[in-house]
């Protein structure tokens, strides 16, 4: 029988982790924006501005680097809880307005390291909420729902900027990390951690097979901070030892982190085609697309057909990108950012394979893994992006995107085909 998004969402404890999802969503655009706005307001600086902006990707890299090991060893409840109650707390000191510029953006970055945690936590729960297809479908739900987020939430963000200001915006922003930390409080269920003992087989490290039971002679890793952030580093390197996980993960970072190097000259490029304000069209086009992606592929193609999929959706990244080199109108533009964003779906035909590679006791850390080489090198392809568009034209910036795009999709071509045939590189 096939699963569809109605059984996903007739899974009670699902729609409880959606929800709060939803509104961590909403709260963290609308509080980048309008914290990019308020240090804009407060210093003039546009550089400063932008790096309000990018604070909230920053973390990431981070807590992925330090942190990720607490994604298994505490509850994925409190860890969501305590997540939203802090960035209530932060939202209402930054609403308050009583930190200099410095002092906000350096909360911000510092408060927001368990970022990746709090998202490893809960990616990590969905395979005990939703079973088999189930979960894959979860998954693109999740990946629907950040692709819509951010098409409405800065339109939401810049109409409350509108009506009540920066700080009435970050004051909402506090109402709704509250608002998620109750709902998950009340309504989720309790679910114990994945790695009950702190103790890490350090044989097993070597040879890429962390144990979370504590059996045998190994290295004590206790709840400490500092202990916890060795762990993270032993088993992020036992994680990318793995030669089967390690093409995954390569698989899932590649193609659409070089494709992303676009993104960084989208506002250049409609400067040049004489429709400045067409930028909005070009960035919502490319979430559309992702949107529109996980919702055509999740709900109509089965999961074999979801796996023979894989490398021409991956391809599909970058391969409408080369027409840039063409200098597209911003209408045909933005038809060929939708059609490469909707490409992103190719991750659901890898979403079961990464599951089944991932030691349970692990899985959070996995997830965290994942999430921290995404966030990272998409933003430093489009720094490059945009330090290149320095030099040379938008348009031909975009299909160098793509063309670095689609030869890693095909060096990920092996990864990419289905498990139960044997490879074919495409013609």
């Amino acid at each position: 029988m096939t699963t569809t998004y109605r059984d996903v969402f007739a899974v009670g404890q699902f729609r409880v982790l959606f929800a709060g999802y939803t509104l961590f969503l909403i709260g963290e655009t609308v509080r980048m924006l309008a914290l990019s706005v308020t240090v804009y307001a407060a210093t003039g600086s546009p550089l400063l501005s932008a790096l309000a902006y990018a604070a909230g990707f920053l973390p990431y890299a981070l807590g992925g680097a330090f942190l990720l090991s607490f994604a298994d060893r505490w509850p994925p409840r409190p860890v969501l809880v305590g997540y939203d109650l802090l960035r209530a707390a932060v939202s209402a000191v930054l609403a308050a307005e009583i930190l200099p510029v410095p002092a906000m953006l350096a909360l911000v970055v510092v408060t927001g390291l368990p970022s990746v945690v709090t998202a490893a936590a809960r990616t990590a729960l969905l395979p005990d909420l939703l079973a088999g297809d189930g979960y894959v479908l979860g998954r693109a739900v999740f990946a629907m729902t950040a692709g819509g987020t951010q098409v409405l939430g800065f339109a939401t963000g810049g109409l409350l900027i509108t009506a009540v200001g920066a700080r009435g915006a970050l004051a909402i922003t506090a109402a709704t990390c509250l608002a998620s930390a109750a709902l998950l409080r009340l309504r989720l269920a309790d679910h114990p951690r994945r790695r009950t003992s702190g103790t890490v087989n350090s044989a097993a490290v070597s040879t890429g097979s962390v144990s979370g039971s504590g059996a045998g002679t190994g290295v004590r890793s206790d709840i400490g901070v500092g202990v916890g952030v060795g762990e993270t580093w032993r088993v992020n390197r036992s994680l990318l030892g793995r030669p089967a996980l390690r093409s995954l993960l390569l698989a899932h970072w590649l193609a659409p982190a070089l494709a992303v190097g676009a993104e960084g000259v989208l506002i250049p490029y409609a400067a040049r085609a004489g429709a400045p304000d067409a930028a909005g069209l070009l960035f919502a086009a490319v979430a559309a697309g992702m949107f529109g992606g996980h919702l055509i592929v999740g709900r109509l193609a089965r999961p074999d057909a979801r796996e023979r999929l894989t490398g021409p959706l991956a391809l599909a990244l970058g391969v409408p990108l080369l027409a840039f080199a063409l200098q597209p109108a911003p209408g045909y533009a933005a038809v060929l950012l939708a059609v490469s964003g909707a490409g992103v779906a190719y991750q659901l035909g890898l979403a079961g394979r990464f599951l089944d590679a991932v030691p349970a006791d692990q899985r959070g850390q996995a997830f965290g893994l994942l999430l921290t080489g995404t966030m990272t090198l998409q933003g430093l392809a489009a720094a490059a992006g945009g330090a290149l568009g320095e030099v040379a034209a938008p348009g031909l910036v975009i299909a160098a995107a793509g063309a670095a795009s689609a030869t890693a999709a095909l060096l990920s071509w092996r990864t990419l085909t289905p498990r139960r045939s044997a490879p074919s590189w495409p013609c």
